[in-house]
């Protein structure tokens, strides 16, 4: 599903949030927001999946404007925290979330037993959910975002705290999905994650000071790295560095 994104804008309390936020990402690409804590991306994923307005501005998917209650049944989200039910096990709040997208039964069980394996889960599925560790449900949360199958992934930091073997898995598993046609937005500030994206945009104190590929981005900085992006003082000093 294609996503555009039109000069969007977001404040809170008078706090500008983001500033004229404009980029398109099309259909089966995996496209970052790279940014540090407090730069605007997870604003701006609330904002495309229709949890919260935008002041100005406007958010497309597939061609239809956001807010719309039909893009939800498209739409797989991971937020940073976890919205899981403590009380369920593993499995059931798959099936909990899986039931809400009214899969049936033998639609649920092979993709939910698919999912916990990719995320390492499996032979934990009967495990209460309030007896798992942070690191835990973070896995926990992509599997749900994954069961129904969306055409739009929103990942908010999908990654952290996971260890570098698994994140690898992960890695792998969204590249599968993106080869069968799925879009995915993630947001991260891990460098090397970028990398594994085919597009990016670097978020400043919500403004978006560079996007491209992310290969041109790397071979727009002076020694061919995107780390260097980020050791630089001040908005006007990156910009020079990616003219």
């Amino acid at each position: 599903m294609k996503v555009v994104v039109n000069q969007v804008e977001k404040a809170f309390k008078k706090q500008r949030v983001l500033s004229q936020i404009s980029l398109t990402i099309d259909s089966g690409r995996i496209f970052c927001l790279l940014g540090a804590s407090g730069s605007g991306k997870t604003t701006l994923l609330r904002i495309m999946m229709g949890a919260i307005p935008a002041e100005n501005g406007t958010v497309t998917v597939g061609g239809t404007k956001v807010p719309d209650r039909k893009l939800l049944a498209e739409m797989g989200y991971m937020p940073q925290n976890d919205a899981l039910y403590e009380e369920l096990s593993v499995w059931e709040n798959l099936k909990f979330f899986a039931g809400l997208h009214k899969l049936s039964r033998k639609t649920f069980e092979k993709k939910a037993t698919e999912l916990l394996q990719v995320v390492d889960l499996l032979p934990e599925k009967n495990k209460l959910v309030r007896d798992c560790s942070g690191g835990m449900k973070k896995r926990i949360s992509l599997a749900v975002a994954l069961i129904h199958q969306p055409r739009l992934l929103l990942l908010d930091e999908p990654t952290v705290g996971v260890d570098p073997v698994l994140r690898r898995r992960i890695w792998a598993y969204l590249k599968q999905l993106k080869n069968s046609g799925i879009t995915i937005l993630i947001t991260t500030h891990v460098m090397d994650e970028v990398t594994q994206c085919d597009d990016a945009a670097l978020l400043r104190n919500g403004h978006i000071i560079a996007k491209d590929t992310v290969e041109n981005l790397i071979g727009r900085t002076s020694c061919g790295n995107i780390e260097e992006l980020f050791f630089m003082d001040g908005e006007s000093e990156m910009e020079a560095a990616l003219c």
